[in-house]
């Protein structure tokens, strides 16, 4: 039997995580991928590279997001969220990489992987798409543990 979470359990689990899913739509196609992220002031950020996801959420700036925290097969909590894609530059790109690395910096690559070998073309075009997606809805459903 499934439950409705709360306001709070919502907030916490969109909080706590850092591994979401964008479900995107644009010229007819469904498109979801696992995005690490960091959720504040309601809105989620995360970068990527230039690719399909971001192609296709500047197309259709409307997506769905979608975080679970599962402890078993019977014990889980899930949200889901609808909100806009905003590509960011400028300032507002530096804030939200300095929240990206703050929250995710430790499971980041280390310096040292191999980035420094590409010449500066080669990095400017693998430079990451800084966004944010604004929250306007969110739910969320729980199964508790029966033991």
């Amino acid at each position: 039997m499934t439950g409705e979470l709360s306001t709070a359990q919502i907030e916490e689990v969109l909080t706590n995580e850092y591994i979401g899913r964008i479900g995107c739509h644009a010229q007819d196609r469904t498109y979801v991928v696992p995005v690490s992220y960091v959720y504040e002031d309601e809105c989620i950020y995360a970068h990527s590279p230039s690719g399909m996801k971001v192609s296709m959420m500047r197309l259709n700036p409307e997506v769905c997001f979608e975080v679970e925290q599962v402890s078993t097969l019977l014990d889980w909590r899930s949200v889901i969220a609808w909100g806009r894609f905003e590509e960011l530059s400028g300032e507002d790109a530096m804030q939200a990489m300095q929240l990206i690395v703050e929250r995710l910096g430790r499971h980041m690559p280390a310096e040292g992987d191999g980035a420094h070998d590409q010449s500066e073309p080669e990095r400017r075009a693998c430079m990451p798409v800084l966004y944010r997606i604004r929250i306007r809805e969110k739910t969320g459903r729980y199964e508790p543990c029966p033991c």
